[in-house]
């Protein structure tokens, strides 16, 4: 059992289709793991034993009786604290909800059961998804596997830390200007916030209801795709939600890139980036050429303007949804995200209309600006994580446009991946982002995962994950 820990949930789910893995045995053998090393890692806010084992006991009923579900069948599954989970402690990582339990799933939740997953606990998060460290004061900091110092990206980092350890073959979290492609790419694992309104928020408690998204975090593409597609779908309690029937899953993955177009914005992507974090996706890029991509550079309009317009929305979104807490609980918050609240409370109502207007025309341009490419590249993280407890509480406000070069997909709405691209400073995952047009999801997943399978180190560096 010990070499299944890493695997993939396609692998595990053959054994299981093949009734050479019990459901029930994987599930404790996964709690067992949790129990011993997350004491550590702090992945988890909490562990549901006593529902997934017995979910896991009906789902392998179903498995003898020769009813699969499909490939999720049996795959323990880590959700994040801030989706609820009927029956669960819905905390949103703060202590004003540690006592809340929602009486129904999240549709997300709803589509991963109905699909055979068992979810196996709520991950730790920043709280209220509000930062990029996953510092939390209340639930204690979660630390990446790779160097316990130092932080796993936020704010779905304890996601990424269950997938990166062991402790789950796929997570969900949430993104609103990277929350799921930073950690990812800091815990070396793959991440995709897909097209606005592709998958259904009905039960997140949110952040910015104009730029949060949900959606899975995995070790390979592939499972990345089999999450997606299990959760996607028009959903009547989401307002935002979109009638879209493409399939994202592909039977037939890319054998080259002949004929693709990537595009390179090098004025935003490739600013202000940490020396080895170039380097890596340099050769990510040069390896994207050889296998018949075709690299153009491209300028993007009004990006800075577009940028800050994220920063407008979003704490302006945010402090409306905080208020009425705010009045009876402002002590209660973590001091990051008093300073956020602060900034949100001196924005005007005609400063965010007008944002949401030059949002509007970004989007509009930038379209223009894609016509003849098929996807943008860049980095994911632009420098490494930095040491726990290393920024103050006001500066944080900052830290993901500082670490990361994800916002822009989500002012956009646009999909965006994340993929493990290389280890910087001798021993840290870094990570490759793919933008693509809406609803682009599962051309953006066959690239990636014709990188993947084809990049010459992925099988050492999947070695070495498992190692840590």
């Amino acid at each position: 059992m010990t070499e299944l820990f890493m695997e993939s949930i396609s692998t595990v789910s053959q054994f299981i289709k093949e009734k050479r893995l019990s459901p029930v045995e994987l599930t404790n053998q996964i709690l067992k793991r949790i129990s011993k090393i997350d004491t550590e890692l702090n992945s988890f806010i909490t562990v549901m034993e006593t529902d997934a084992t017995k979910q896991a006991k009906l789902l392998e009923e179903e498995m003898m009786a020769g009813k699969i579900r499909g490939p999720l069948h049996g795959i323990p599954i880590a959700v994040k604290d801030i989706i609820q989970v009927q029956g669960q402690p819905t905390t949103s990582g703060s202590i004003i909800f540690e006592k809340w339990v929602p009486d129904e799933d999240a549709t997300v939740v709803k589509k991963l059961k109905k699909a055979g997953a068992i979810i196996i606990g709520k991950a730790n998060l920043h709280e209220f998804a509000m930062g990029a460290t996953t510092e939390n004061p209340h639930y204690g900091n979660v630390k990446n596997p790779w160097n316990l110092n130092k932080i796993p990206g936020g704010s779905s980092g304890g996601s990424a830390v269950a997938v990166a350890a062991g402790l789950s073959y796929g997570a969900l979290g949430t993104d609103t200007a990277g929350s799921i492609r930073l950690p990812a790419a800091l815990c070396g694992i793959v991440g995709i916030k897909p097209t606005y309104g592709r998958v259904s928020r009905n039960g997140c408690l949110p952040f910015s209801w104009s730029l949060d998204h949900i959606g899975p975090m995995t070790r390979t593409v592939k499972d990345a795709a089999i999450m997606l597609e299990a959760i996607s779908g028009y959903d009547s309690k989401d307002t935002s939600s979109v009638k879209h029937c493409e399939s994202i899953n592909f039977a037939d993955p890319l054998i080259h890139l002949k004929g693709i177009r990537i595009g390179i914005c090098k004025d935003y992507l490739f600013d202000d980036l940490n020396e080895e974090v170039q380097l890596a996706i340099t050769r990510a890029i040069e390896r994207l050429r050889e296998l018949g991509a075709q690299i153009i550079e491209i300028e993007l309009k009004n990006l800075s303007m577009a940028l800050n317009s994220l920063k407008v929305i979003a704490q302006s979104e945010v402090v409306s949804f905080h208020q009425p807490l705010l009045n009876q609980y402002g002590h209660l918050y973590g001091d990051d995200l008093k300073y956020r609240f602060k900034f949100g409370k001196a924005i005007s109502a005609v400063d965010y209309i007008n944002a949401q207007r030059l949002r509007n025309l970004f989007i509009e341009q930038t379209l223009e600006s894609l016509q003849n490419v098929d996807v943008l590249i860049g980095p994911t993280n632009s420098q490494p994580p930095f040491d726990i407890g290393s920024v103050l509480p006001e500066e944080a406000i900052n830290n993901m446009f500082s670490l990361g070069k994800t916002p822009l997909a989500n002012i956009l709405g646009f999909p965006a991946l994340t993929v493990p691209c290389g280890i910087i400073n001798g021993h840290l995952p870094t990570g490759m982002q793919l933008i693509g047009k809406p609803f682009s999801e599962k051309l953006l997943l066959q690239i990636g995962d014709c990188y993947e399978r084809q990049e010459t180190w992925f099988e050492q560096y999947m070695a070495k994950l498992a190692e840590n």
